[in-house]
């Protein structure tokens, strides 16, 4: 009951923000996802996206590409993991097209916030997994998709700098196939409790 009236205040917040914005005259659609991104998406994701809450997403510095296709993921309910259907179905649900690359388009070019370091056994041992995957278990290495920097690209995430806890439900959610992608089940149900906490902290730590 709670989630679903911080939807409803959400979405009521978000409306007529768009509606401000897009109807304005001689405003464009970047102007109304910055004007979104500023009133409403900063709540959560923090201003220019650079959160300092772990629960949620670092979303400053991401490709818009891949910001995009999950914006259309939680839109049309395609993507399960609890965040997604608590919060992000119903705060997506009166995006248009225009606003999501928008949206996108403003996250992408904001400058990413610093990492932050944890235990340094953790991070030696998650750069390990990260660079060379673990080939006893048949796990590939992180970076073969993300980047040797954990830069990412428009199909694959930006992980770099990104808060330990998110990355630990993210994989939780693989592991569960709440979040149905094949590649990242197998990866995530191959590793154990102790290199997933190594492999957050090591991508937590970078650009620290």
């Amino acid at each position: 009951m709670k989630h679903t009236l911080l939807i409803a205040l959400g979405c009521a917040a978000l409306l007529p923000a768009v509606a401000a914005t897009a109807d304005a005259p001689g405003s464009d659609v970047p102007e109304a996802a910055r004007h979104v991104a500023v009133t409403t998406c900063a709540s959560c994701h923090g201003p220019q996206g650079r959160s300092d809450n772990p629960k949620f997403p670092r979303l400053a510095g991401q490709h818009a590409g891949y910001l995009a296709a999950q914006l259309h993921n939680f839109k049309s309910q395609g993507r399960g993991d609890p965040d997604a259907i608590a919060y992000m179905w119903g705060m997506s649900a009166p995006l248009s097209d225009e606003l999501i690359d928008g949206l996108a388009a403003y996250y992408g070019t904001q400058a990413p916030g610093r990492g932050t370091r944890s235990n340094s056994a953790d991070v030696a041992n998650g750069r390990s997994i990260y660079e060379q995957g673990v080939a006893s278990e048949g796990i590939p290495a992180c970076a073969s998709c993300h980047g040797p920097d954990a830069q990412g690209t428009d199909d694959f995430p930006r992980l770099a700098g990104q808060s330990s806890q998110y990355l630990l439900k993210q994989l939780r959610s693989f592991q569960s196939n709440m979040r149905n992608v094949a590649v990242m089940h197998g990866v995530a149900s191959g590793l154990k409790a102790q290199e997933m906490n190594a492999v957050a902290a090591y991508l937590q730590s970078i650009g620290s």
